[in-house]
C-alpha cells in the first residue's frame, strides 16, 4: 500500500499536499482500494468557502457512494476536470492524476491537526 511520507492525512482517508497557501486534496490509496472501481466523482463546491470536515463532494464506486470531507478550511478554487471523463484515475493514480480539488487555505494552522504518514498507517493498521 502506498502512503507517501511527504503528505498529510485525515481520519476520513483523504490526503493533503500543501504548497504555500494552496492545498491539493484527494483520497488515499487505501480508500480507493476499499471503494473499488470508481465510476464518478462529483464536486459542485468550486468557488465556495467551506469549513474543514464539511462535505465538498461525493465519490461513486460500483458498490457505494461516499461523501468527501474537506480536510482544511478554505475556498475550493479548482476541481480536477480530468475526473469528469476518467474517474478511474482515482484508482490508478490516487496521489497524482487522481487528485480531486485544490483549496486556498483560510486557516493554514489547521494543517498541524492532520495525521503524518506514520499516524495514518497506525489508523488503518498498515
Amino acid at each position: 500500500m502506498n502512503i507517501p511520507s511527504e503528505l498529510k492525512y485525515t481520519k476520513d482517508h483523504e490526503w493533503v499536499r500543501v504548497e504555500g497557501d494552496i492545498a491539493t486534496v484527494g483520497i488515499t490509496d487505501f480508500a480507493q482500494g476499499e471503494l473499488g472501481d470508481i465510476v464518478y466523482v462529483e464536486v459542485e463546491t468550486v468557488d465556495e468557502t467551506l469549513d474543514r470536515e464539511e462535505v465538498f463532494g461525493t465519490v461513486e464506486a460500483v458498490k457505494t457512494v461516499s461523501d468527501l470531507f474537506l480536510p482544511l478550511s478554505g475556498e475550493i478554487i479548482e476541481f480536477n476536470a480530468a475526473l469528469e471523463d476518467e474517474p478511474e484515475k482515482v484508482n490508478s493514480d490516487p496521489y497524482g492524476e487522481g487528485w480531486m480539488v485544490k483549496i486556498k487555505l483560510s486557516t493554514p494552522s489547521e494543517v498541524d491537526d492532520l495525521l503524518s504518514d506514520e499516524g495514518y498507517k497506525e489508523l488503518i493498521g498498515a
